[in-house]
């Protein structure tokens, strides 16, 4: 079997962690298209990542190894699960993201793996496919790197060394919802650990080792909707990461059931629980909002039918709306409809003449009609379209 049919084994089966939102436009699994590969009409495991430049990029995402000597509950590389399992070597899977790679059909990878013969081992593994990439073929595209339960922080700096970024998936909020999820892995010793000495060695070590001369982004995922975790719990943790280890982003994989695991009878989550649980992790990233501000039910969940900016807005502007020509960049931010770029383009453009009319805003890619029911323009209301404010 060649690494291509590989792959499409892996592409088959949901074994590597999707890490994008539900507004992505593009499947995990991807089919190559004649034209760009007729070689190997295969389905490839080929997702559109966020780059840590916030550009966004075709990559492989595969495992070096689907077999997994963990049993984790909801996973379909559990070592208790029948599934066809499929291993690469370290030069074999960098071959083919070279390859992939010249032929234009991904500019990087992510590359993870099941634990095989101790997360330690298969760190190493890893790292070697990364020194292979980067110093036999002298790979120059982005590369993700997982950081392994189990492993030593030596290995973490040696991978640090090699990658664009790297992760380490806590999966739940907590050791207790992880004990439901995982129930093998150790949230403080395997999990959270790394995570601390990711952030260790960038503030501690020179990075004039590493292969861009600078310490590469580091993020983590969660499984939501099937360990009973409530958008608080989840919230909660990804901002003490933010604070704590500089964490760039925190991923929020929606729970769906595989056959032949013991949560299979377990319902999907709901999609719109992803996407509400983005909308305000980037409110609390990038957006000056605080956890107290976030509109949680008693539950400690996020309502489904509206994003959290806008329910906000509602409560708090729609009686006392913002003066654009006057507003600080902070109170911009806001106004739904102006995200960081918008509210630079309007600080920008303030300094040339005032901002008297919605156009005006539209002409600086503001989404005008979200943010008219909450703004001033030159003191006065722009006209709103009713369907906006039922």
């Amino acid at each position: 079997m060649d690494g291509y049919e590989k792959l499409t084994i892996i592409a088959q089966d949901p074994l590597v962690e999707v890490d994008d939102s539900i507004n992505s436009a593009v499947p995990s699994c991807q089919p190559v298209s004649p034209q760009s590969k007729p070689a190997y009409p295969y389905s490839l495991p080929i997702q559109m990542a966020c780059l840590p430049n916030g550009k966004r990029t075709p990559i492989l995402k595969s495992v070096l190894t689907s077999v997994c000597e963990r049993n984790c509950n909801y996973c379909g590389m559990r070592s208790g699960r029948d599934c066809r399992r499929v291993s690469f070597t370290p030069d074999e899977m960098a071959r083919l993201i070279v390859e992939l790679t010249a032929q234009k059909i991904i500019q990087g990878a992510f590359i993870s793996s099941g634990i095989a013969g101790s997360g330690l081992r298969t760190q190493d593994r890893l790292i070697e496919t990364a020194e292979v990439l980067r110093n036999k073929y002298r790979y120059q595209g982005y590369l993700h790197l997982k950081i392994m339960p189990g492993c030593e922080k030596s290995q973490v700096e040696r991978g640090m060394q090699l990658a664009d970024r790297v992760s380490v998936n806590l999966e739940a909020p907590n050791s207790l919802r992880l004990s439901l999820l995982a129930p093998q892995k150790l949230f403080f010793n395997e999990l959270l650990e790394p995570l601390k000495w990711i952030e260790d060695i960038r503030q501690r070590s020179n990075p004039y080792r590493t292969w861009k001369g600078r310490w590469p982004s580091s993020t983590t995922q969660f499984v939501v909707g099937a360990a009973g975790e409530s958008d608080l719990e989840l919230l909660q943790t990804l901002e003490k990461l933010h604070q704590q280890f500089r964490l760039a982003r925190g991923y929020f994989s929606g729970f769906t059931p595989l056959p032949r695991t013991p949560f299979e009878n377990l319902p999907p989550v709901n999609p719109w629980r992803v996407n509400r649980l983005y909308q305000a992790s980037f409110l609390l990233r990038d957006y000056g909002f605080s956890m107290e501000e976030m509109p949680f039910s008693t539950a400690g969940d996020l309502p489904l039918e509206i994003d959290p900016k806008l329910g906000w807005a509602r409560n708090h502007l729609t009686h006392s709306p913002i003066e654009i020509n006057r507003a600080e960049k902070e109170q911009l931010l806001r106004i739904p409809g102006i995200g960081p770029r918008g509210a630079y383009s309007i600080l920008k453009a303030r300094r040339q003449h005032h901002l008297r009319s919605l156009d005006d805003l539209r002409k600086l890619g503001i989404r005008a009609n979200r943010a008219a029911p909450f703004i001033l323009l030159d003191g006065r209301r722009p006209p709103v379209q009713l369907s906006l404010l039922t």
